[in-house]
């Protein structure tokens, strides 16, 4: 029979505390162990499994969705999950692009020769802008193409 680990044992092997570990379990993340006498038994695939969560949720994956994932590798055959690629590459496309955004912003912000940003037009401009209902993008785009 294969090694078994107790969840101490996949903690200190993955670095994932046992209350994580717990937690996962519960979201379906991590297969139910087979249970001696009380205590919960891995198999040392759960030392992947684990890895897998690692990465994904590194990766700027939500917990749903590594359970997403995970269910779809279990389904032999099932590429779920590159549509889960597809939807979170557009989600970091957009979130770049609003952290672009922000960075520019603020450079901006910081090259004011105002002493008060507050007196600066092209600040409260952009606040006008927000306030109407433009993305910071585009207040910062209407400020900046005149």
């Amino acid at each position: 029979m294969d090694e078994q680990l107790t969840i101490g044992e996949l903690a200190s092997r993955t670095g994932v505390a046992t209350s994580a570990l717990r937690y996962w379990e519960e979201l379906g993340l991590l297969p139910a162990p087979a249970r001696v006498s009380g205590q919960r038994r891995y198999p040392p695939s759960a030392i992947e499994t684990v890895g897998v969560v690692l990465l994904l949720r590194d990766a700027g994956f939500t917990l749903r969705e590594v359970k997403v994932f995970v269910t779809s590798r279990l389904l032999a055959g099932d590429d779920d999950w590159r549509e889960l690629y597809r939807r979170k590459l557009t989600e970091l496309d957009r979130r770049i692009a609003q952290t672009q955004a922000a960075r520019t912003a603020i450079a901006h912000g910081l090259a004011c020769p105002h002493e008060d940003i507050l007196a600066c037009a092209n600040f409260t401009g952009s606040v006008a802008a927000v306030l109407a209902g433009s993305t910071l993008e585009q207040a910062h785009e209407k400020m900046h193409s005149h």
